[in-house]
């Protein structure tokens, strides 16, 4: 894996986003609040860092599935996308899928920050497009 420069201004207390291993493709993003949220709330987790997305990038915000799994939090549009031009603060739309209340602490880890390499469309308008063997069909068509 290479590596890419991405300024960041840390404007909380918690340390910065961080690999949990070596061949981590997502660092982990902490919450610079405190929450408790009930089945079914919704809640905008500050994470006190802004930073300075590439050119030609896109950072994706993704639920951590250890917390998924075990307490039903999610990243309500994850993933969620940080363009290239925005400079505010990153802020995560927690979701507690669960059947229980969460609580989220300051520090803890609420979610995980990809950096993915993107690239522009340019269209070219045409009269048809050519077949494919699915063709036209829908969800679930393709039998997997």
């Amino acid at each position: 894996m290479g590596t890419v420069k991405v300024e960041i201004v840390n404007k909380s207390k918690n340390k910065l986003p961080e690999y949990q291993s070596s061949g981590a493709v997502g660092m982990d993003l902490f919450a610079d609040s405190s929450s408790v949220l009930q089945p079914g709330d919704r809640v905008l987790m500050p994470t006190g860092i802004v930073i300075a997305v590439p050119e030609g990038y896109e950072g994706q915000i993704r639920t951590r599935s250890g917390r998924c799994n075990k307490e039903g939090l999610v990243v309500l549009n994850s993933p969620g996308t940080i363009d290239p031009d925005y400079r505010g603060e990153i802020g995560v739309i927690l979701y507690n899928a669960g059947k229980k209340s969460i609580t989220v602490n300051r520090g803890e880890r609420i979610a995980q920050l990809v950096l993915s390499k993107v690239e522009h469309i340019d269209w070219v308008p045409v009269a048809s497009l050519d077949p494919t063997e699915r063709g036209t069909a829908g969800f679930g068509s393709s039998g997997k």
